[in-house]
């Protein structure tokens, strides 16, 4: 277990706060043990599991980009990023959950689109349509276009994501995090075609858990992922 780089502001912040606190009232017990506390709990949420293995290796599997409960499993008949029919799953991160998000497969990143919005409650299903949200999509080796969705919520309210369009990323790898209660979508192509391995209620784990499993495809040499994008993710 390491603390995730994406949380060095909140570190500093937490540990200048402590220290003027215990400088302020003296190193007592009262004062050690409730700072220790909150310190560690600001620590605990940028928390970022090593070794995280994929339960599958067969490429047609997609794993879950983040960690928390499935929200939400529908289909819509147009959605941006797949250009067409998609089945959307919705996963739901408390502030105990890891907000690390982590790529489904192995992809290029094509598009990166952030969209200002309300920051209602995360655990509300308004909160999906409504809340400022990052939309990064992807292509996988068929070619298959693939969306992350990453939705802020109340508290917070930070989505990081320091990636750019042409990047590859292998499975499982990390590519940024949504700080405090928030939201992840996984937004997959060809619906009629797509085996979904998960229901509303279902707890699941970023990196390791599949998600849904892609029909068969011819994979195009003009559409594969670099051979970057194939090296083994680190978690």
């Amino acid at each position: 277990m390491i603390l995730s780089r994406y949380g060095i502001r909140e570190w500093g912040i937490a540990t200048a706060i402590a220290v003027a606190i215990l400088i302020f009232t003296g190193p007592t017990l009262w004062a050690v043990i409730p700072v220790g506390i909150v310190w560690f709990a600001i620590a605990a949420f940028f928390r970022d599991p090593l070794f995280r293995r994929a339960a599958s290796n067969d490429e047609r599997d997609l794993v879950s980009p983040a960690d928390g409960v499935v929200s939400a499993v529908f289909t819509c008949e147009h959605h941006e990023a797949t250009q067409g029919p998609a089945t959307v799953v919705r996963i739901f991160l408390s502030v105990l959950d890891v907000h690390i998000n982590r790529m489904p497969c192995a992809a290029t990143v094509l598009s990166i689109k952030h969209t200002p919005g309300r920051y209602l409650d995360a655990r509300s299903a308004e909160s999906a349509q409504v809340n400022e949200c990052n939309l990064v999509v992807v292509r996988n080796r068929a070619g298959d276009p693939i969306g992350i969705r990453q939705i802020s919520g109340a508290i917070a309210r930070r989505i990081v994501c320091p990636i750019h369009a042409g990047e590859s990323f292998a499975r499982a790898q990390r590519f940024g995090m949504i700080k405090f209660g928030s939201t992840t979508e996984l937004i997959i192509p060809r619906p009629s075609e797509t085996t979904v391995h998960v229901v509303k209620g279902s707890r699941v784990v970023g990196g390791v858990t599949t998600l849904a499993t892609l029909a068969q495809q011819t994979i195009s040499p003009t559409t594969q992922v670099p051979p970057a994008a194939t090296a083994a993710a680190r978690g």
